[in-house]
């Protein structure tokens, strides 16, 4: 506290006898960690002597501040990615038994809510420093309840387990004993023949037997990688238990507690099948709880300043929120996990793009990759060959830098300013907060990291680590620009609630058609954010390019398919009936597959205003012709053009864009040669365009011919094929 910078009456208070090399820089908290959580009230203290601006919110959790433990929140945050992976495997793990062993006992914050948060739980084994439980064949009914009674006692330890209810061969051995003799049970359940064994001897065989999930809530590393060496490791007292990831075998590890295993070990789990991310992945809760716990205090403590409320007030207020920053704090772990899934299921495929997003982060000097454990091209693309992505581990690295970069980006005066992003800094806060304290939520003095830090979040989550990187080497716009172009396609094609209708698919449709329809999202957002940038007039807000496209947007998701042809609603019904076997509703199936077609909805919008035209006519003219010039035939061939480096992926994003544009001339050029609007056939209009333009066109026809003669094209085609595009465009219009 001596040496950091204060908030005085507004303004920014230097430490006295202290020479600063850095900027203003008053925020300072204190995260309280095993055994120190008691001393949150003791930091607190020292803040309010200091006259330090946070308060108590200098240190999270005390008396007046959120209980981690009697929230369960960082076991809770954990969890989400536990069910996430059953999931990932077609298993509700709330609604059917599964087998698990653990690191820690029932006293323990991580590790005993933990294990009460299924009651489908059948714990085989678990230890901590003291003793080994085992119960080879256990009931999941009567060991929840046995395991909540552990729970609920003070200070209980594994030898406060009802023996009875463990199953038969089973028991309590004490880590002390020379030797543990192992029933025919535990023989079988760890898959040996030896009649005893000495207790580290018994955990690490424990560790690597086979079993659905490894649920770690203790201190200590157990599982390194087999390139690393114990010293490498740096935790001396668990040297005698640890494996290496290729031993272990359970199916999935949550990480409650932090470096349980090394990044080396997690990624070799993860190459050889296993489902974990990280720690700071799985253990987000208990941190984004602290933060939103800190960010709450902040404000109601400027209401206390105020006099809009007492002490007495302010503590009934954080009290009473308590559930909902819990189910904030969920919304935000699945969210994340989410985000992994979604880019992992993708697999090779994005291979290059992430190895692209490293070395910009490497360049811009935010990323050591030997640092993270991230390894190098030439053993990116060896993978890659070998039809493997990044592991989940990794992509966990990269969605943290991400995340961390962006944050710092998105702290700027024209993202806070935005009318659109500031709803942001509102949504934050829980209810009550919003209900009856909204109009004073801008006066926070971290309003703008707060708005930030969510947007960023959200971008990330839904977008991918890479997004913002890729779209600026695609366009060469800004992190500003970007972020607008991103939130207002996401506004107007309502894509946030389509995101939201997929969620809520869980355990009723497959998790590989769920990721099938966000990747989907994903890629139909970042082309609609790219063609927003690439079209954009002026510097203008969100709010005002929502205004100029949603109605029309609205108009043509209504009628869609009386727009298309034929054919094309055949292919999006083909889609959709793909996912619908897969459990998805029939709405939903039907708007995300026709995304491909209502993403010309912005050039339909722009050319149905130059023209005068309705929005249906012109979309109606745009579809129909896009047919008859076998122009989305030719859009097929570019989308399914193989890229084997980054400039190929640019030039296949540029082909996208330029058959775009000519597709919208052209549209532009037939409405110029019809009748007026209110008279106007389409169709008719059309069939005289082209018999006005029929030697032009046939060039294009034999263009095309060329295409059709095999699968695999040089982008030299394609190049030839756009120029010839071009120049139809060009005598079109002279012919006009």
């Amino acid at each position: 506290m001596d040496v950091s910078d204060n908030i005085i009456e507004g303004e920014i208070a230097y430490p006295k006898n202290v020479v600063r090399h850095d900027e203003d820089d008053p925020y300072l908290v204190v995260a309280a960690d095993k055994g120190t959580a008691t001393f949150s009230d003791l930091a607190n203290s020292v803040s309010e002597e200091y006259n330090f601006w946070l308060g108590d919110a200098f240190a999270s959790g005390g008396s007046n501040g959120y209980d981690h433990k009697a929230m369960g929140i960082t076991a809770k945050g954990g969890w989400e990615s536990v069910k996430r992976h059953f999931r990932e495997m077609g298993i509700n793990c709330q609604t059917t038994d599964f087998t698990a062993i653990g690191v820690g006992d029932m006293a323990g914050d991580v590790f005993g809510n933990g294990m009460l948060l299924s009651k489908h739980i059948r714990l085989q084994a678990a230890f901590n420093h003291m003793h080994i439980f085992i119960d080879p064949n256990p009931d999941s009914a009567s060991s929840w309840e046995e395991r909540n009674r552990l729970f609920q006692l003070p200070r209980s330890s594994w030898e406060d387990y009802d023996a009875k209810l463990i199953s038969k061969g089973g028991g309590i051995f004490s880590r002390r004993a020379k030797s543990i003799d192992l029933t025919p049970e535990i023989q079988k359940m760890l898959g040996t023949k030896r009649a005893s064994m000495a207790p580290n001897d018994l955990i690490k065989k424990i560790l690597s037997m086979k079993v659905d999930l490894l649920w770690n809530g203790g201190i200590g590393t157990y599982v390194k990688a087999s390139t690393e060496t114990h010293t490498d490791v740096g935790d001396r007292a668990n040297d005698v238990l640890r494996i290496d990831g290729q031993d272990l075998k359970a199916k999935v590890v949550g990480e409650g507690g932090n470096l349980g295993m090394t990044q080396l070990g997690r990624i070799e789990y993860g190459l050889n099948g296993g489902r974990v991310n990280t720690d700071f992945v799985d253990n987000v809760g208990g941190v984004d709880c602290s933060d939103n716990e800190v960010n709450i205090k902040i404000f109601l403590n400027g209401l206390v300043m105020n006099g809009d409320l007492t002490v007495k007030q302010r503590n009934t207020i954080l009290e009473s929120m308590e559930d909902e920053v819990g189910e904030i704090v969920l919304e935000d772990a699945y969210n994340q996990s989410e985000s992994i899934s979604v880019t992992e299921q993708q697999g090779v495929s994005l291979v290059k793009e992430q190895i692209r997003f490293i070395h910009t982060m490497e360049k811009a000097g935010h990323l050591d990759r030997a640092l993270e454990y991230i390894p190098d091209d030439e053993t990116l693309l060896e993978r890659e060959k070998q039809g493997k992505g990044l592991t989940r581990p990794e992509l966990s690295v990269l969605v943290a830098y991400g995340k961390m970069v962006l944050k710092e980006q998105l702290v700027h005066d024209d993202i806070s300013n935005d009318a659109y992003h500031a709803k942001q800094l509102v949504q934050y806060f829980p209810d009550e907060l919003r209900r009856n304290y909204k109009d004073h939520m801008d006066n926070h003095p971290l309003r703008a990291e707060i708005i930030a830090t969510v947007l960023a979040n959200q971008m990330v989550n839904e977008m991918g680590c890479n997004f913002v990187t890729r779209l600026q080497e695609e366009t060469g716009a800004n992190v500003v620009d970007i972020a607008n172009a991103y939130a207002a396609a996401r506004e107007i094609f309502n894509l946030g609630s389509v995101l939201t209708q997929i969620r809520e698919l869980d355990n009723i449709a497959t998790t590989s058609a769920q990721y099938d329809l966000i990747y989907y999202v994903r890629r139909t957002l970042r082309r609609l954010a790219r063609w927003l940038l690439r079209n954009r007039t002026g510097k203008q807000c969100v709010n005002e390019l929502i205004k100029l496209y949603q109605a029309d947007a609205i108009t043509i998701t209504e009628k869609i398919d009386d727009m298309l042809v034929a054919e094309e609603v055949a292919e999006h019904n083909q889609m959709a009936n793909a996912w619908i076997e897969q459990g998805v509703t029939e709405a939903l199936a039907n708007y995300v597959a026709r995304l491909s077609s209502l993403y010309s909805v912005l050039d339909i919008s722009t050319v149905s205003r130059e023209k005068g035209t309705t929005v249906e006519q012109t979309a109606k003219l745009y579809y129909t012709l896009g047919d008859r010039l076998s122009l989305h035939w030719f859009l097929k061939q570019i989308n399914g053009q193989a890229v084997d480096n980054n400039w190929q992926a640019l030039a296949r994003a540029a082909f996208r864009e330029d058959l775009d544009w000519q597709q919208r001339q052209l549209t532009g050029q037939v409405l110029s040669c019809g009748c007026s609007p209110d008279k106007l056939d389409v169709n008719k209009a059309l069939d005289d365009w082209i018999i006005m333009n029929e030697v032009s066109l046939h060039r294009w026809e034999n263009i095309l011919n060329e295409f059709k003669v095999g699968s695999v094209h040089e982008f030299a085609k394609f190049s030839v094929a756009l120029r010839e595009l071009m120049l139809l465009n060009l005598n079109c219009s002279a012919n006009e």
